[in-house]
């Protein structure tokens, strides 16, 4: 068990670290800047791979795998994309290590320099494109829909569990189509489906939108993207779809035989969420008590705990609980039953607390005569006696009402913590403040937005897909607007 959480009010980033660690989510590596992704961390992102996974393949996209290694080579092809990752990219040198000089330990074997250094995987397109040359000839092979499950390394420099690790897990999509209009269409889709997972499954509301040129993906022609707000005001980016144009299938001259006989560029797309999710689920929802996890991402939507003094009370309270483990299991519904000897009840109410199951359930001598059971709440801290007939349709009902909640929590936050600046110093103060979502008006130009972040921090998240078009003056410079973007501090 761990100690007492630093309250979010006093060190938001602090509670964050002792919330990962001390919920057994996650724990630093010896490797800077990497993790290890504990048992408990890891349930929770297989909920969240296996739901997108079938989403995924419901809309016409199979997985496949290509190599963690990347020939340095193949990033020149697309000047923007290695503008873009240059200085995240691992580099690998040589291929063996030998003994060195009395003293000197292991040492790397300069005899065995590659003849072409190898890139780690920051981002899979330009090894994905060139194997994609091989696999496209005709229209008859499109449109191809890819879908990776894998790691990459971005050498970042401040890291942070979940949110910026150096290595991280991801998916990341991969399509080529015949026209324009329909590689625009699945980039859409696929913002369409993360937003819905996000909103539906991690019961966060998010903002769809897109980036702006200067804060779009290395190499995309378009970067659409889904935006949230955490606990603390700052935003965090939790999807992004590309329309990569025919740039990469330029650079890797990948062509089909139309059905008029000519050769033609495919259209492309990439798209794809990461480990990051964890960070956005756990600042979204969690409290100055632990984690709070919305149900459909629960490892365990429910705990059982029985009460006992003596180990013929605990004999007599298992053989209770055992139907009623049988009936939620039967509905379903994810259970585990604690009844280990070696842990007092109450510690394993606060850790179940800590590691945000959503429902407990506990069971001593007295509920036996009764017929009842002690349901307790995660999300709200509450519980009530109820009658075990029924228990199943009633822990049902509860889970969908604490999804719900969740959800709706979070929404009002979001709309409480979305402002509307139309000066400079308005701006400023909300910004500073860290108030979340700043709505103002642009003037469209790098210049300003480069400005605007020097000065305050504050990024534009995106240009909402649902903005008005409203004439206006921009909150900086004063020219000219076309119409609101959002603005926030952010991870």
């Amino acid at each position: 068990m761990a100690s007492k959480l630093t309250k979010r009010s006093e060190n938001y980033a602090k509670w964050y670290q002792e919330l990962v660690t001390g919920a057994d989510l996650a724990e630093n590596s010896p490797v800077r800047g990497c993790m290890v992704i504990k048992p408990y961390g890891y349930a929770i992102w297989e909920k969240v791979q296996a739901e997108l996974d079938r989403q995924f393949k419901a809309t016409g996209h199979q997985n496949a795998y290509f190599p963690l290694f990347i020939p340095k080579s193949y990033f020149t092809r697309e000047a923007s994309h290695v503008d873009g990752f240059a200085k995240e990219c691992a580099v690998v040198t040589h291929y063996r290590l030998k003994e060195g000089p009395e003293g000197e330990g292991i040492v790397v074997d300069e005899n065995a320099r590659l003849e072409e250094e190898l890139i780690v995987r920051p981002t899979s397109e330009t090894v994905i494109w060139d194997t994609f040359k091989g696999w496209i000839q005709s229209y008859r092979d499109l449109p191809l829909k890819i879908n990776q499950w894998a790691n990459v390394v971005r050498w970042e420099m401040r890291t942070r569990l979940f949110l910026r690790t150096a290595e991280f897990l991801w998916q990341e999509g991969h399509t080529a189509h015949t026209s324009r209009e329909e590689a625009v269409e699945e980039a859409e889709l696929m913002l369409k489906l993360y937003g819905d997972f996000v909103e539906q499954y991690m019961a966060i509301p998010v903002v769809r939108g897109v980036k702006t040129a200067s804060e779009r993906f290395a190499g995309a022609v378009e970067t659409y993207c889904i935006e949230a707000l955490m606990q603390d005001g700052k935003a965090l980016q939790a999807g992004t779809t590309h329309f990569l144009g025919q740039n990469f299938a330029k650079a890797f001259d990948v062509t089909y035989a139309s059905k008029e006989g000519q050769q033609e560029y495919v259209w492309a797309t990439s798209w794809g969420v990461s480990t990051r999710l964890m960070g956005a689920l756990i600042m979204t929802h969690s409290d100055d008590n632990g984690l709070v996890l919305p149900p459909y991402l629960a490892p365990h939507q429910v705990v059982i705990v029985p009460i006992y003094r003596s180990a013929e009370q605990l004999e007599a309270v298992r053989k209770a609980i055992a139907p009623l483990k049988e009936e939620l299991e039967k509905a379903g519904i994810p259970v585990h039953l604690d009844d280990r000897d070696t842990h007092k009840p109450g510690w394993k109410f606060a850790e179940y607390e800590l590691k945000g199951v959503p429902i407990r359930l506990a069971m001593g001598p007295r509920d036996l005569e009764n017929g009842t059971v002690e349901m307790a709440r995660r999300d709200e801290l509450s519980k009530e006696i109820v009658h075990v007939t029924g228990i199943a349709e009633r822990v049902e009902a509860l889970l969908a009402e604490i999804q719900d909640r969740l959800y709706q929590r979070a929404a009002e936050r979001q709309i409480e913590r979305t402002h509307q600046a139309d000066d400079w110093s308005t701006f400023k103060e909300l910004i500073e403040s860290s108030a979340g979502f700043v709505s103002a008006h642009w003037d469209g130009t790098p210049e300003t937005e480069e400005a605007i972040k020097n000065e305050t921090k504050a990024t534009i998240r995106c240009i909402p897909l649902d903005r008005k078009e409203e004439a206006g003056s921009c909150v900086y410079s004063g020219k000219p607007s076309e119409g609101r973007v959002l603005f926030a501090k952010a991870y």
